[in-house]
């Protein structure tokens, strides 16, 4: 029963950082998800290779509900630029199918180390490059991507977010950052663009054979049905909760709560 409720809380607390911070629920729930199987199963045991596959294959079924209901949010707001959106979401979609194609022959400790890197080298970035703590005060129009560039960029992106069940908004916030859209904008465009990567990799994820990795008898494919139902529950009321904040976070307050989120998190995943 602890079980349950720690993972509602930890659902409010996907919603509010996916509404607020563009998240996806990744960053809170792989983490979650991997302490409670490990600790269930027992490290070192032969099971024990099954919790970082399931908490990354059931993070991102999670991440097509909670992306779709922030971008509904983000919608009604105006915070989107629709023509941000393609055709790097294509992009993303095809680089979600090589991440999760992967994922499925990574061993445990390899894809945990890769979050776990991915993580300490995107703050790294943030903190010692300019244009992330803070921008320049221009509201004009967005430099365009070269289409080349567009290309690789949402390959990488799809690939590195399906293979580690986060969604892909710690290469979209930043990089958006960077081309000159405040906090409110770039997190709400990291929404819509964890789409694809959600709804590819959890196609992928559920159509796995689930004695493979089986860790519940709620399992479809890799995904803990039983926990992603509960987490789905709790973010729901998150990112209802947090909705009223959308755009009323100072800019730069903003983005150091973003960086800081991410610092828990690696503490989290090495500790």
């Amino acid at each position: 029963m602890l079980t349950y409720l720690i993972l509602t809380v930890f659902g409010v607390l996907s919603g509010v950082t996916t509404v607020l911070f563009g998240f996806g629920g990744g960053f809170v729930i792989v983490p979650l998800l991997f302490s409670i199987l490990t600790v269930d199963l027992g490290r070192g045991t032969s099971a024990n290779p099954a919790a970082m596959h399931v908490a990354v294959a059931t993070s991102t079924a999670v991440m097509v509900v909670n992306s779709f209901m922030a971008t509904m949010r983000h919608a009604r707001l105006g915070n989107l630029v629709a023509a941000e959106l393609w055709p790097l979401a294509g992009y993303i979609a095809i680089g979600a199918g090589i991440g999760a194609m992967l994922a499925t022959s990574a061993s445990d400790d390899v894809m945990r180390w890769a979050f776990v890197a991915y993580l300490g080298v995107t703050i790294l970035d943030c903190l010692l490059r300019r244009g992330f703590l803070s921008r320049a005060a221009d509201d004009g129009p967005l430099p365009r991507m070269p289409a080349q560039f567009t290309a690789v960029a949402g390959i990488i992106i799809g690939t590195i977010a399906t293979f580690l069940g986060v969604g892909g908004s710690v290469m979209t916030v930043p990089m958006n950052r960077r081309r000159g859209m405040d906090m409110t904008r770039a997190t709400a465009m990291a929404t819509p663009l964890t789409l694809p990567v959600a709804l590819v990799g959890a196609g992928i994820y559920m159509l796995l054979p689930a004695d493979a990795v089986a860790v519940s008898q709620w399992q479809v494919g890799s995904v803990d049905g039983l926990a992603f139902v509960v987490l789905v529950i709790g973010s729901l009321l998150g990112i209802r909760a947090a909705a009223p904040f959308i755009g009323r976070i100072p800019d730069g307050w903003h983005a150091r709560t973003y960086l800081l989120l991410l610092v828990v998190v690696l503490i989290g995943m090495i500790v």
